[in-house]
């Protein structure tokens, strides 16, 4: 018998099915998160435009990197004037009684000079106007210490002065260049030569700094020469150099007058000065360099003293900082190339004076001198000093050794042979160190010869089997032709420190300013002395003078 079965309860007793709801399907993790991760947060709501309320009050506002300056900015070349300010009179220094001045007499009398070596000796007026127009003096170097310039006269200025009158009197000419430390006196050495040259009547002509010519901080351009090379001229330069030849010798240019005719941008009068001459390209920087060229050859005729205006006095052309244009310079030519420094006119013109190519018929010293302080790296003109050098110092010691041979050969006995000169030889000042090495032992072995009183054979055999060996140039470094050229035939001179009797005449003037207080004594100049690096001018003005316990 079947049930009968009611299908509203059957409905009821079947389970009820999952049915999906929105709430569920919002916690259900999608397939992929991107779209609900890339989503932009929400935006906030405008705050209405009201802004924050202040407090009434001072507020603190810390301005960092900011420098508020109420002075007035430098002008235009005022930093640079201030840099080359020469001050060379200080009035709270005393008034040095005695003090002889430099003058034509006691440079161009006999043995004057010489009575004068180991004295501080002044510098008139009319010879310190010109030598600050020729750029002379330099900052740093002690003149505004004292009451009015004055400089030591040591032995290579005696040496100096009796060239220069050689010069003078023969009508020829001589090549020179110093080198030595820095400190030593090379440049008041060079001043004291044009200060000589002045005194007696010559030109003087003056490149106060040869870095300044090199170091691309002037106006240049090409130019072409008759012989078809390409050299650079520097007309702002030029301007500068012939106002200052204009205002240093204008009482003596302006009693020549021209001699030749001259190709110029502009006419000339036939009986212009050439004091005159000077000015004009002085004014007119397009001008400068043709007329340097005219000047320049009318300084080398031919004299002519018959004639008014003709005479030719010799000249002194002085460099300082000779090496920084014996090297490449930091100027481009037209395919971004350093130039050389003797690609430049005014640098080419020195060293052709220097090498001897351009003669001055007038009689003339061609003075230059190196930088210690500002110096480049110049590897050609290094060596070249060197070997200079040492060949000087090797040929004292030869004619020292020649002199031994001498007296061996008529000597009985090798006690009868003196060797004071050789034991007095100084082997400190030779810089190549295998000639210092030689030198040493053959001093060391003549030494122990005569003190064991050899046979004279054997030190006659020692005298003669000697053989020196000067500096080799570095086969691995490239030479420089031109300047190897230009130094062939100068005559080289290493200034080194001042002898304990010039150390005691400067340091009698530092006193008797007033710039020193103690007493001079012998034990205070050679303590000096020592500590000056064996008598470094500069070095003992710094210690004597700068220095305040």
């Amino acid at each position: 018998m079947s049930n009968t079965i009611c299908l509203r309860c059957l409905t009821r007793a079947l389970p009820s099915p999952i049915v999906s709801s929105a709430s569920n399907t919002a916690h259900r993790a999608a397939f992929s998160t991107t779209t609900s991760l890339s989503a932009n947060p929400p935006k906030k709501k405008a705050s209405g435009g009201a802004k924050p309320v202040t407090k009434a009050g001072k507020t603190l506002r810390l301005s960092k990197n900011k420098r508020v300056t109420t002075a007035r900015p430098p002008a235009s070349g005022e930093r640079k004037a201030l840099r080359k300010k020469i001050v060379l009179s200080n009035t709270n220094a005393l008034e040095v009684q005695g003090l002889v001045d430099l003058s034509a007499e006691n440079v161009g009398g006999a043995g004057k000079l010489r009575s004068l070596e180991g004295r501080v000796i002044g510098l008139s007026d009319d010879t310190v106007e010109a030598l600050r127009a020729l750029e002379a003096f330099k900052p740093g170097q002690g003149w505004g210490l004292f009451r009015r310039p004055a400089a030591l006269v040591r032995r290579e200025t005696v040496e100096l002065g009796e060239a220069l009158q050689g010069v003078f009197e023969s009508k020829n000419v001589t090549w020179q260049m110093i080198y030595g430390a820095r400190g030593s006196g090379k440049s008041v050495l060079l001043l004291q030569g044009m200060a000589m040259a002045y005194l007696q009547g010559w030109v003087v002509i003056h490149f106060p700094e040869a870095r300044a010519m090199t170091n691309a901080q002037t106006s240049y351009q090409p130019y072409k020469t008759p012989e078809g090379e390409t050299i650079y001229i520097q007309p702002h330069y030029t301007a500068q150099l012939l106002l200052n030849i204009s205002k240093a010798n204008r009482r003596l240019l302006n009693s020549l007058r021209i001699s030749k005719k001259h190709d110029l941008p502009i006419p000339l009068q036939s009986n212009i000065s050439l004091a005159r001459l000077a000015e004009l390209g002085a004014d007119d920087p397009t001008l400068a360099y043709p007329i340097w060229q005219a000047l320049w050859s009318e300084l080398t005729a031919s004299s002519q003293p018959e004639k008014e205006g003709q005479f030719r006095p010799p000249v002194f052309v002085g460099v300082d900082g000779v090496d920084h244009i014996m090297r490449m310079s930091a100027y481009l030519n037209g395919e971004a190339q350093p130039i050389h420094a003797h690609e430049l006119a005014v640098a080419r013109d020195y060293a052709n004076l220097l090498s001897g190519k351009t003669d001055l018929p007038n009689g003339g010293m061609v003075m230059a001198s190196t930088s210690a302080s500002t110096r480049p790296s110049v590897p050609t003109l290094d060596h070249i000093l060197s070997r200079k050098v040492a060949s000087r110092q090797l040929k004292s010691l030869l004619t020292i050794r020649d002199t031994l041979r001498q007296q061996a050969d008529g000597a009985a006995a090798t006690q009868d042979i003196d060797i004071s000169p050789l034991e007095s030889f100084n082997t400190l000042a030779i810089e190549d160190a295998v000639l210092r090495r030689q030198v040493c032992d053959f001093r060391d072995r003549v030494q122990r010869l005569w003190n064991n009183s050899a046979p004279l054979p054997k030190l006659r055999s020692a005298l003669e089997a000697t053989t020196f060996t000067l500096p080799e140039w570095n086969p691995y470094i490239a030479i420089d032709q031109r300047v190897s050229d230009v130094m062939e035939m100068v005559e080289v001179r290493k200034v080194q420190g001042l002898s304990k009797l010039e150390a005691r005449g400067v340091m009698e003037y530092y006193a008797r300013s007033g710039m020193m207080r103690s007493a001079v004594t012998e034990g205070l100049v050679s303590e000096q002395w020592s500590l000056a690096g064996n008598g470094i001018v500069g070095e003992l003005e710094k210690a004597a003078v700068m220095t305040r316990f």
